[in-house]
């Protein structure tokens, strides 16, 4: 037998013997039926010499009478492409090329692109969120849904009850704690600690425990159990349950599970980073964040805040307040700016705030109270940085407030009358933290009831904006809309001076601001009524 895979072609130069072709070659008749194959094809077909040469249905399918086509299909456990030749007398030669190898790569390549896939979309949904819990439910969803038939997520804890997070076969991701032993769960305890995990093989599926079985779920046939890795430790365990009805858990299946494992590891590690220094944060802020102000003792204080920038919660204004321990003393005040923004700035100001604090108990020598705030600053490491400050000392006396206040190189404290004129207090001095040696000159000050004095940083009359955009608030302003606050109880002046300002800001940048009002009210005084203090500062 003679063929030519190239088309009909007769010369002696194309004509090819089947009997030594490299490719297994059937021959048919015009109709479609078997004739003759070379020995390749016969071994292929598992058909001998002597038997009757019978072609496998999607060959004999495609030898359709005159439309013959190219066609591919199984041979046994083997993969073969059919290729047609037309020959004289109608007959065809179908040259068969093996293509197991080529399936098994391209089978291969598209598991291997599906996983690559798989771990793209799960290391972007898993990143998503900064949120442990979250995390957690996450990681258990996508198990169950790309790689097992449920999932079951334990993060390590400090108390005995682990927490963990449970997808089932339903996709119904549920929150609950191990109350039990992790040694329950072969593998379970090396896997919280970091370990490498066992193969699939090793767990019994008899010995999983009830508890880490869904509700529903049915026999399990296969178990995997792997760590989650954290940034230096573990980050919890990982366990994958597949339903008995189901195939095992291959090697290559269990690779992607550790690499999932691994992503998952690492986003619940930073989800818990990101909770711990959150807390942290929140600690740090109560005590760097202005107090809330009350009236205590029959004087009434106010303050308000506003950084530099929106979405800044503390920076380098500040004011506090301290009420005296005895019923007669001095309620210490004060209000400061220190060079610098943000958190930098803010550290400085929560430690003259501590030190402030220390030193309140003498707070009746305003110049003592300076010079050990300034040797204190100027004896700290670092860059040199400096602050202004304005201490006020109120009491009230009969209907009245005596203030006794000190400036520290801080804009003037303002005095608001009843009849609406607004005075400078005659206070003075030099920074804090800069030289050796404070001046500050201490006015004392008497206010009826409704008068106010208002203490603010530069950050109010240095604001620019107005229609240009880049005119400064001013004094004058300020002066000005002071007369009108005449009266007002100390909250009304600091908001009132908080939205003109922010008024005059409109959306361009500004300085931190602060402003605090003390005021004698025309209320009567608390302790009057039971003997007791009722006002008091809270944080």
């Amino acid at each position: 037998m003679t063929l030519t895979p190239a088309g009909n072609r007769t010369s002696a130069l194309g004509l090819v013997s089947a009997a030594s072709s490299p490719y297994p070659v059937v021959l048919v008749d015009s109709d479609g039926h078997p004739l003759e194959a070379n020995g390749s094809a016969r071994e292929v077909l598992g058909v001998a010499v002597s038997e009757r040469l019978v072609l496998p249905q999607w060959l004999a399918e495609s030898s359709v009478p005159g439309a013959a086509h190219a066609a591919s299909g199984r041979v046994g456990d083997r993969f073969f492409s059919a290729h047609p030749t037309p020959l004289e007398g109608g007959e065809t030669a179908w040259w068969l090329v093996e293509e197991t190898d080529h399936r098994v790569a391209v089978g291969e390549l598209r598991s291997h692109r599906g996983h690559t896939s798989f771990l793209i979309e799960a290391s972007s949904t898993l990143l998503a969120s900064l949120n442990l819990d979250r995390s957690m439910e996450t990681t258990a969803r996508l198990a169950a849904e790309h790689l097992a038939d449920a999932a079951v997520v334990i993060a390590p804890g400090r108390s005995r009850r682990l927490p963990l997070a449970v997808c089932d076969h339903r996709g119904v991701v549920s929150r609950g704690s191990l109350g039990e032993a992790p040694s329950t769960v072969p593998g379970l305890t090396e896997a919280l600690q970091g370990f490498p995990p066992l193969p699939a093989r090793w767990v019994d599926p008899a010995e999983v425990p009830a508890w880490m079985v869904p509700e529903g779920f049915g026999p399990v046939g296969s178990v995997s159990v792997a760590p989650l890795p954290g940034h230096g430790v573990s980050a919890g365990a990982l366990v994958l349950l597949r339903h008995a009805e189901h195939p095992v858990f291959t090697e290559r299946e269990e690779e992607l599970g550790r690499l999932f494992a691994a992503r998952a590891g690492a986003a619940m590690s930073a989800a818990r980073l990101y909770a711990e220094q959150h807390a942290i944060t929140q600690v740090l802020l109560r005590e760097l964040l202005p107090p809330k102000l009350v009236q205590v003792r029959g004087v009434e204080f106010a303050g308000g805040y506003r950084a530099s920038e929106d979405a800044e919660q503390i920076g380098g204004d500040f004011y506090d307040g301290h009420p005296a321990a005895d019923e007669d003393g001095e309620t210490f005040a004060l209000l400061g700016d220190v060079s610098g923004k943000g958190l930098e700035a803010a550290v400085l100001t929560g430690k003259i705030r501590n030190t402030l604090h220390a030193l309140h108990t003498v707070a009746g020598n305003h110049q003592q109270v300076l010079e050990l705030l300034n040797a204190t600053l100027l004896s700290g490491s670092g860059p040199m940085r400096f602050a202004t400050l304005v201490l006020a000392s109120a009491r009230r006396e009969g209907t009245d407030v005596t203030l006794r206040l000190a400036s520290a190189g801080h804009p003037t404290p303002l005095i608001v009358r009843r009849d609406g004129q607004v005075e400078e207090a005659d206070t003075s001095g030099s920074l804090i933290g800069a030289l050796p040696a404070i001046i500050s000159r201490t006015a004392t000050v008497r206010l009826s009831p409704g008068e106010a004095c208002v203490l603010h940083t530069d950050g109010v009359t240095e604001a620019r904006g107005g229609r240009r955009g880049n005119v400064m608030y001013g004094e004058q302003r300020l002066h000005r809309l002071l007369e009108g606050c005449a009266g007002m109880p100390a909250e009304a002046v600091v908001e009132r001076v908080l939205m003109a300002s922010a008024q005059w800001i409109g959306s361009g940048s500004h300085d931190d601001i602060a402003v605090m009002a003390i005021t004698a009210p025309r209320s009567h005084h608390l302790t009057a009524v039971d003997g007791t203090t009722r006002g008091r500062y809270t944080a």
